[in-house]
């Protein structure tokens, strides 16, 4: 603003309609509290009145939206403005007011990857339309900058006219120089089919060019084979069909059309071959937020899924804004801040480092759970501090996992109860599992903070319809599990029954049925029992995995965490020493020892299992 006599404005802006959906804006915003020195200081209030409304709330495509004000005060008067938040401010000569630029959270960045006939060209086309990234394919790329004659055109045309390929750092150069216009910047990017190499994700990484998401579509050879030898080109339209799928029109169309000289069966082998051994290699970089769809579906099934997957991350990306976090701090956050599974969990006691990764994982898991509806929740994690099966096992690392969820939610204003079952039985069998003697104690005196949230939005409790309050907002049960001779089924459905639909989570629960006290296991209603129990949902599961018997070394790892799909890992050495984990395969549901061990072996569901050596995994998920 240009200088002017003294003016000092402090703005709070006062949206209530923060709480409310994109879909209906408010009518009017209000500024207050402004304060002056000029003569002008009588002014306390006016309004702000978006034209149109919905430029406050815009579209995931747009990386600002404006607002103007209308308001009395001369441009001359204004020297200096004061906006709490990360509002950014500016005058408007057209309308004599000011214009607020809302900065809004950074637009989607998105990979995509897919063998040939994936069908990844079609769920490009309906990203686009959904959410409005640029789509930037090299191969349209090439084409463009050839004809266009530019200095990296003529580079690559030269290699092209020699039948060679264009080398790395050229097509890298084409896909920054896109990436670095104004309309990516804006709207986001769909990068398609690129990196292909090592050595292409690496240049993109020392660039600083990283996606929020790298998504790829995983289809069996023999369906992408069919796809491909059935393919046809109609030489008049272009047009492409498929013999058996996408069948042509007319018979005058059926005639003239022809197969393409790479859509025979040798050459689309090789193809997928290539495609295997480029995707392999550039798995390392991305596997932290690798994210892999099942593409052997309808396309309308398949773009669900990356619809679901992309909102999320949107959603997220939104949400850090919001706490004024310059990256994503969540499951898709940037490889500085994300470097995937901890390294060396035999080594006890973990550290802090470990700990934290672990407690920030189960939470942003459990939190997308409770924002979707979801109400019977459970969090299985088996980590040596968290595993009762070792003598490694810490109490403390239980706690202080219940603590982090329970703040959390109690910032969100929110009023949770921590329940740990009581001792159960009569007599010789009254106790309680080893697991959680002291546990109720050790919760009690934890530290909950400065804003004595204990006994006001957290509460401790024990398991039972009793312990359910009307104030309760949510319940949080710790370890709860079935005792010899003692089942906990009873109490917890009548505990469930009385919530609502208020959420239950269950962390580490053990609800298997155990012998009764003379040794017999308990029939009578167990169908009824393990129904219930199983009527928890997962929304977030660890383990890792050993060979059978043992619990070392780590073989690798089995994660899920809400709403994304449970990913198998192999545990890597390196040269250097160090280790890393490599997902290896993704499942809709959890996957049993069998489907573990084809991961790890490289087959498919329609592959014979062999046994051998790598029997170990089949029973590590009892």
């Amino acid at each position: 603003f240009s200088s002017a006599p003294s003016l000092s404005l402090s703005l709070s802006l006062l949206v209530s309609a923060t709480k409310m959906l994109p879909n209906s804006p408010p009518t009017a915003l209000h500024i207050n509290n402004v304060t002056s020195s000029s003569p002008i200081s009588s002014l306390s209030t006016f309004s702000l009145y978006p034209s149109p409304l919905s430029s406050l709330y815009s579209s995931s495509s747009s990386s600002v939206s404006s607002l103007s004000i209308p308001s009395p005060l001369p441009q001359q008067h204004l020297s200096s403005l004061h906006v709490h938040g990360h509002t950014h401010l500016k005058t408007s000569p057209m309308r004599k007011g000011l214009k607020i630029m809302c900065s809004q959270s950074e637009p989607l960045k998105v990979m995509i990857s897919g063998a040939p006939a994936s069908g990844k060209g079609t769920q490009c086309e309906m990203i686009v339309q959904k959410f409005g990234l640029v789509h930037i394919s090299t191969g349209d790329l090439l084409r463009y900058e050839v004809s266009a004659g530019t200095e990296i055109g003529n580079k690559a045309k030269e290699y092209m006219n020699a039948g060679r390929l264009v080398p790395d750092e050229i097509v890298t150069a084409m896909v920054t120089a896109r990436l670095s216009q104004k309309d990516a910047k804006e709207k986001g990017w769909l990068l398609d089919g690129y990196p292909r190499s090592f050595v292409q994700a690496e240049s993109l990484e020392k660039l600083k060019i990283r996606p929020d998401v790298y998504i790829t579509l995983d289809v069996p050879d023999e369906i992408l084979i069919d796809r491909c030898v059935g393919r046809r080109l109609d030489p008049v339209t272009r047009k492409i069909y498929h013999i058996k799928n996408f069948p042509p029109e007319t018979e005058e169309i059926k005639a003239r059309l022809v197969t393409r000289p790479d859509d025979t069966e040798e050459k689309v082998k090789s193809r997928l071959q290539i495609y295997k051994q480029n995707a392999e290699a550039i798995l390392s970089t991305y596997s932290n937020i690798l994210k892999k769809i099942d593409g052997n579906h309808a396309k309308e099934v398949i773009f669900e899924e990356i619809d679901t997957l992309l909102s999320q991350v949107q959603n997220e990306k939104v949400k850090a804004t919001k706490l004024g976090k310059s990256a994503l701090q969540s499951d898709f956050g940037n490889k500085e801040s994300w470097r995937g599974i901890p390294t060396r969990l035999n080594n006890i006691p973990h550290s802090r480092e470990i700990r934290k990764y672990f407690y920030d994982d189960v939470l942003q898991a459990t939190q997308r759970a409770i924002n979707a509806g979801k109400t019977l929740l459970k969090v299985e994690i088996n980590i040596p501090e968290l595993n009762p099966e070792m003598d490694v096992y810490r109490i403390g690392t239980l706690m202080e996992l219940v603590r982090v969820l329970a703040l959390s939610f109690a910032d969100d204003g929110k009023r949770v109860k921590v329940c740990v079952q009581g001792s159960m039985g009569e007599g010789a069998l009254a106790g309680m599992p080893l697991q959680l003697a002291g546990s109720r104690k050790i919760l009690e005196f934890m530290d909950w903070g400065d804003y004595d949230a204990m006994g006001t939005f957290i509460n401790i409790g024990s398991i039972g319809d009793k312990e359910v309050d009307e104030q309760d907002d949510m319940f949080i049960l710790v370890a709860p599990q079935n005792a010899v001779g003692n089942c906990i089924i009873d109490d917890l459905r009548a505990m469930t029954d009385a919530a609502g639909n208020r959420p239950v989570i269950l962390i580490n629960p053990r609800l298997k049925d155990l012998p009764a006290s003379s040794g017999i296991m308990q029939t009578m209603g167990r169908d009824k029992r393990l129904e219930y129990a199983a009527s928890f949902e997962n929304c977030y599961l660890f383990r890792l995995l050993y060979y059978a018997g043992t619990q070392y070394p780590i073989m690798g790892a089995l994660r899920m965490s809400y709403p994304y799909r449970y990913e198998v890992y192999k545990r890597v050495d390196e040269h250097s020493g160090r280790e890393k984990y490599v997902i290896l395969s993704t499942f809709t549901k959890r996957p049993n020892g069998d489907e573990i061990n084809n991961a790890f072996e490289g087959k498919t569901g329609n592959e014979v299992k062999a046994s051998g050596i790598w029997g170990f995994l089949s029973s590590i998920l009892g």
